[in-house]
């Protein structure tokens, strides 16, 4: 038995395996006002379709849905079987709400303020 494939055989292949990578992550990137789907995500990076976003780099944003997750500032690593690949040389966890330790709080401040209408 050969274990051969012919290229045509070979390419379907690939992009089926991507195509089937697009469709189980709901992880995006926002560049220049654009979402790339993500592929695949690990600790240190993540990779997307190099056909689409082979040009990213720099600041970016990256969701789950429409979930802010992260702020990356990214860096292109390689590409491999249609997929580019990016490192982060950081990634900060984004918040709906301010730092508290850039704010002075006061102890008996009230966790709530009501205020009556007029």
């Amino acid at each position: 038995m050969t274990t051969y494939l012919s290229k045509e055989l070979s390419e379907g292949l690939a992009a089926a395996r991507l195509a089937g990578l697009k469709k189980a992550s709901r992880l995006r990137v926002l560049a220049d006002d654009s979402f790339y789907p993500v592929l695949r995500m690990w600790k240190d990076g993540f990779s997307v379709e190099a056909s689409e976003a082979a040009h990213l780099r720099g600041l970016v944003d990256l969701y789950e849905g429409s979930r802010h997750l992260y702020q990356c500032l990214i860096v292109a690593a390689e590409e491999e079987g249609g997929e580019m690949r990016f490192d982060f040389k950081r990634h900060t966890a984004a918040s709906e709400t301010p730092p508290l330790v850039d704010y002075s709080r006061e102890p008996d401040a009230p966790a709530a303020l009501l205020v009556r209408p007029e």
